[in-house]
C-alpha cells in the first residue's frame, strides 16, 4: 500500500489578525479618538488556522504559501511550527507585506477589514505535482481570496484527482459577493463541501439549506457539511441526513471556529470514522475555538478529543 508523506496539504492564505474587542469597537471618523477594552495580535487565515488544527489532531499536514520578510510573517511561521505544520513549502518574499486582517469584535458579532498582501500571493506555477502527490488529501479554503489561483483551480483539482487525492472545499466568504469562481467544475471533483449556512444559500441561490444541499449533491459531492454557527451543524449525503445542535459558549470571538470545525471533521473522515462521529469531533473543535480569542488559542489535540468523546 502506498504511503504518502502527508495526510493533508492546503494552500495558505497567510496573514495575521489584529483583533479589537470590547463593547464598542466602532470607529468614528472626524478625527475622533475612542478607547477600546482589549486587542489580540494572532495568526489569521482560514487555511493557516485549519492546518494548525489538523496537525494538532494528529494529521501530517503541510502548507504551501508565502509570507513577507517582516515580523508578521515570522509570527505566522512561529504559529505553524508550534502546531507541527510542515512549513518547508512556505517561502519568505521580501517584495511582499504579510497579509493583515483588522477584526472589530463587539460581543456576538464581528466586522473585518483585510489587506491581502501575502494572502493571494500564490500563482499556478507554485503548485507543483511534487507538492500535490505528497499527500492523501487536499483541502482548499479561502477560495475567493486566492485570486492568483482562482482561474486555474479546476485544473489543480483535476491534477489532484489524477494523482489520487481526495478533496475538501470550504469557499469561505466572497468579498465581491458574486459567488461564482468555477464552483460547478470544482464541486464535481469535491468529496466534502463544507460551507457555512449563509455561504451555502448564496452559492446555491436556493431559499433553504435542504435545497442547497440537494444542489451540491447533484454536482457530485460525496457529502455536504454545513456549519450553522451557534445553532450547530448538519451533514447531507445521498442516503444520510444528520443535524446536531451545539452547546453555546461565551467569552470568545468565533474567529477560526469554522476552520477548526473543518479540520476536526476531516480528522475523523480520514480515519474512516462514521459521519456521526466526524460531526461530533468537528463540533467539539469548533466550539472550543469559539470560546477563545483568536483562531488557534482554543484548538484541541487528538488525545483530548478521544478522551472527551470516548473514541477508540
Amino acid at each position: 500500500m502506498e504511503t504518502r508523506r502527508f495526510d493533508i496539504i492546503t494552500f495558505g492564505d497567510l496573514c495575521v489578525d489584529l483583533i479589537l474587542s470590547g463593547a464598542d469597537v466602532t470607529p468614528q471618523f472626524g478625527q475622533v479618538e475612542k478607547l477600546i477594552e482589549d486587542y489580540t495580535l494572532e495568526m489569521g487565515g482560514s487555511c493557516s488556522i485549519f492546518a494548525c488544527q489538523a496537525s494538532r489532531l494528529g494529521l501530517r499536514t503541510a502548507l504551501l504559501g508565502r509570507v513577507g520578510a517582516d515580523s508578521f510573517g515570522q509570527l505566522v511561521l512561529n504559529r505553524l511550527n508550534e502546531a507541527g505544520v510542515t512549513t518547508s513549502y512556505v517561502s519568505i518574499d521580501s517584495s511582499l507585506k504579510t497579509g493583515l486582517s483588522l477584526a472589530f469584535c463587539p460581543p456576538g458579532d464581528r466586522a473585518i477589514l483585510t489587506y491581502p498582501g501575502s494572502i493571494h500571493a500564490l500563482t499556478p506555477s507554485d503548485v507543483s505535482d511534487e507538492f500535490l502527490s505528497s499527500a492523501r488529501h487536499l483541502h482548499h479554503g479561502s477560495h475567493y481570496l486566492h485570486t492568483g489561483l482562482l482561474p486555474v483551480m479546476p485544473e489543480i483539482f483535476r491534477r489532484a484527482r489524477t494523482l489520487g487525492l481526495s478533496i475538501s472545499l470550504d469557499t469561505n466568504w466572497d468579498p465581491a459577493e458574486t459567488w461564482n469562481g468555477n464552483l460547478p467544475q470544482l464541486l464535481s471533483m469535491t468529496d466534502l463541501f463544507m460551507p457555512n449556512d449563509q455561504e451555502a444559500l448564496r452559492i446555491s441561490r436556493k431559499p433553504t439549506l435542504d435545497e442547497a444541499a440537494e444542489t451540491f449533491l447533484n454536482f457530485g459531492v460525496q457529502a455536504v457539511v454545513i456549519k450553522e454557527g451557534a445553532r450547530g451543524a448538519r451533514v447531507y449525503t445521498r442516503d444520510t441526513f444528520i443535524q446536531r445542535p451545539v452547546q453555546p459558549v461565551s467569552g470568545g470571538d468565533s474567529i477560526g471556529a469554522g476552520d477548526s470545525f473543518d479540520a476536526g471533521f476531516l480528522a475523523g473522515w480520514l480515519r474512516g470514522l462514521p459521519l456521526e462521529q466526524c460531526l461530533q469531533i468537528a463540533m467539539a473543535c469548533g466550539r472550543s475555538v469559539a470560546s477563545k480569542i483568536g483562531g488557534v488559542a482554543g484548538q484541541l489535540r487528538w488525545e483530548e478529543i478521544t478522551r472527551s468523546l470516548s473514541l477508540p
